[in-house]
């Protein structure tokens, strides 16, 4: 008998959309269920992956797409198959869809970086948190600066046009999309409708690469 694997959930989106309290209110949401989640992130907190953190404002274009992946691959291979083996739910707050966007406003070309992902596991709902630029912008504004991207005014209406852009290169691969609009809605209002949209684990993909190797367009 083939033991059930849990589901792999990714929230991606422009900083400032609201992907951390969105993730909270998810894990209660899905705790209530009764489905055991393991939160995790990109980049992951391996010495990797906080090596690539610390240094993403120095590092730019290939080198930090090249890092961000390699920490990807690694997350995927020591914690995000085994918890899924284990039958956990897990829930990573950014992934590819990040990649494609992030790393192509550094001026990383996109069929560069879908063939670096080439075989990465997929997840079984994709999720991209949207919402206006100017929402965004006031938002980035009131936090505080935390990133090189942030200096660019015109970076939150980017985002937003590469998010929408990214969510069709994800749906033309097969994966299971779900793009949400949080400008006018709670944070638990966002979860309960990931949580309803979530596919039934019985028909979750098995743990293996993407079996479609993404062309670039």
């Amino acid at each position: 008998m083939t033991q059930r694997r849990g589901l792999f959930i990714t929230l991606d989106g422009p900083s400032g959309v609201g992907k951390s309290t969105t993730i909270e209110a998810l894990r209660s949401e899905m705790t209530e269920r009764g489905i055991v989640v393991r939160h995790t992130v990109e980049p992951s907190t391996s010495k990797l992956g906080v090596f690539t953190r610390e240094n993403a404002n120095d590092i730019h274009g290939h080198a930090l797409a090249c890092l961000v992946t390699a920490d990807r691959y690694a997350h995927i291979e020591h914690e995000i198959k085994p918890s899924l083996k284990a039958g956990d739910t897990v829930i990573c707050d950014r992934y590819v869809a990040s990649t494609l966007v992030l790393q192509r406003l550094d001026g990383v070309p996109l069929k560069f970086l879908l063939d670096l992902n080439a075989d990465i596991l997929m997840p079984d709902l994709a999720v991209i948190l949207t919402a206006s630029p100017g929402l965004i912008a006031n938002r980035i504004a009131k936090r505080g600066i935390r990133h090189r991207f942030h200096l660019d005014p015109t970076a939150p209406g980017r985002e937003v046009d590469l998010y929408a852009e990214t969510a069709q290169t994800l749906k033309a691969r097969n994966v299971n999309v779900l793009i949400l609009d949080t400008s006018d809605v709670t944070p638990s209002d966002v979860a309960c409708r990931i949580a309803d949209a979530l596919p039934d684990p019985s028909v979750a993909s098995a743990i293996s690469p993407n079996p479609t190797t993404p062309q670039g367009t």
